[in-house]
């Protein structure tokens, strides 16, 4: 196991605790309501499907925090994989998420930044991939600054997201609309069946969901990972849960289903009926700040994980991944993400981002909630401060909901998922190269 010696061990558990809340309440919560309603048609079947979903990543979060504690060091995801099942599936999650992952995340967060800048001061839509560029390359320049100004920066921004958040919730709910809306039955108002509704409707709210396993990749920089992560994982899941479904009724009684549906800027139009035009604009502001501490989040954490693959030689021009700024952060391994990041924005909008690279990391979750039960069979020793609570059922229903999430999304997103799997497997020359260079 690696000692994570060049990183400085400065991060406390509210700032863990603030990085999973931060990293999961972004762009999702104001912007997939939008495809949500559009899959499911009914107001009950789209609170229904966020609350499923907060479950299912719940008892995800529970997973793969055992993981977490078990093997605390920078990398998260990909160190688990690569304990449990070895190299070659250690550095192909390595790279599907430092390659593919978290530029599509980066890139999708950016965009929807650049449409909300331009749709606030009535700009050309020209302006919207350049906003959306300087965004990307002002949070890279902010943490390269160190960890802790990144920290900083997460915290803040968590803080100033709930505003609008608390905003839109308190006043929403005792505003007095004429708009249809019920929590019973469970009905699909779609013409697709009732578990395609459903099954379209939870892959929708997981690119909302989103983030949790993250705070893991920093936990060689934590002051106590063993006993704050899961703690931070558990914790901020649990509340993200309640927020995501309190917005979300929010929207659905001030406006009528139909203005919701395919509505990319319904958060601001529920805002301008809630608090007219100005409150409005004071709210997209907010959830500006929101979509920027949240792309921070993948920044930050999205780093370090080129640097952990170099320090194990995972990767070609290994001294130029592992270069450190001054204060440790590892800004080479950002800048070569945010160029991919900046491509992709170039070619796709957000839902086609966010759809292509849910079916890559799921893959790798469902392997990370597997490892829980292999490594208890395996090694029953391994020093574990936090287990799973009622083993085996939680990770069991982890892993049933990951397969679940996969075989959907092969269906409905086929093309993509072909994109996705293209681009992980391109890896392969590159570890044979590595492994070939290591054993001559």
């Amino acid at each position: 196991m690696s000692n994570d010696k060049g990183l400085n061990k400065n991060i406390g558990f509210f700032a863990a605790l603030s990085l999973v809340m931060g990293s999961v309440i972004g762009a999702g919560v104001f912007f997939k309501v939008s495809s949500v309603t559009e899959v499911t048609g009914s107001t009950s079947m789209a609170i229904f499907v966020w609350f499923i979903g907060g479950i299912m990543t719940i008892c995800a979060g529970l997973t793969g925090a055992e993981l977490a504690a078990a093997i605390p060091e920078t990398g998260g995801l990909t160190k688990y994989i690569k304990y449990t099942y070895g190299d070659f599936w250690g550095f192909l999650s390595g790279w599907a998420q430092a390659f593919i992952y978290f530029p599509a995340n980066i890139a999708a967060l950016a965009i929807v930044f650049g449409t909300q800048v331009v749709n606030l001061l009535h700009l050309s839509p020209i302006y919207l991939l350049p906003i959306a560029v300087v965004s990307a390359l002002s949070i890279l320049f902010i943490n390269c600054l160190g960890s802790k100004a990144g920290g900083y920066l997460q915290t803040i921004t968590l803080v100033i997201k709930l505003i609008p958040i608390a905003l839109i919730v308190i006043f929403g709910l005792f505003a007095k609309n004429d708009v249809q809306f019920s929590l019973f039955p469970i009905t699909n108002g779609t013409h697709s069946g009732w578990f395609t509704a459903l099954g379209s409707g939870l892959l929708a709210t997981m690119f909302a969901y989103d983030g949790w396993i993250h705070v893991g990749n920093i936990a060689g920089e934590m002051k106590n990972p063993k006993k704050h992560l899961p703690g931070a994982i558990a914790l901020g899941i649990g509340l993200i849960m309640i927020v995501y479904l309190l917005i979300n009724a929010t929207f659905l009684m001030t406006l009528p289903i139909d203005q919701i549906v395919g509505n990319l800027n319904a958060a601001s139009d529920a805002s301008s009926i809630l608090f007219g035009t100005y409150g409005g604009k004071i709210v997209t502001i907010g959830i500006l700040i929101s979509v920027y501490g949240t792309m921070n989040g993948y920044i930050m954490t999205g780093m370090r994980i080129p640097y952990a693959m170099a320090e194990h030689n995972q990767l070609p021009f290994r001294k130029f991944f592992l270069s450190l700024t001054p204060s440790k952060a590892p800004w080479t391994s950002g800048l070569v993400q945010v160029i991919i990041a900046i491509i992709m924005m170039a070619i796709g909008a957000f839902d086609t981002i966010t759809n292509m690279l849910i079916f890559v990391i799921w893959a790798f979750y469902c392997m990370a909630f597997l490892a829980v039960f292999i490594l208890r069979r395996r090694e029953p020793d391994l020093p574990r401060p936090y287990k799973v609570p009622l083993y085996p059922i939680i990770p069991l229903i982890a892993l049933v909901a990951g397969v679940f999430v996969l075989i959907n999304t092969l269906f409905t997103q086929p093309i993509l998922v072909l994109v996705g799997v293209v681009i992980t497997l391109l890896g392969i020359p590159i570890y044979l190269v590595k492994m070939k260079r290591v054993n001559h």
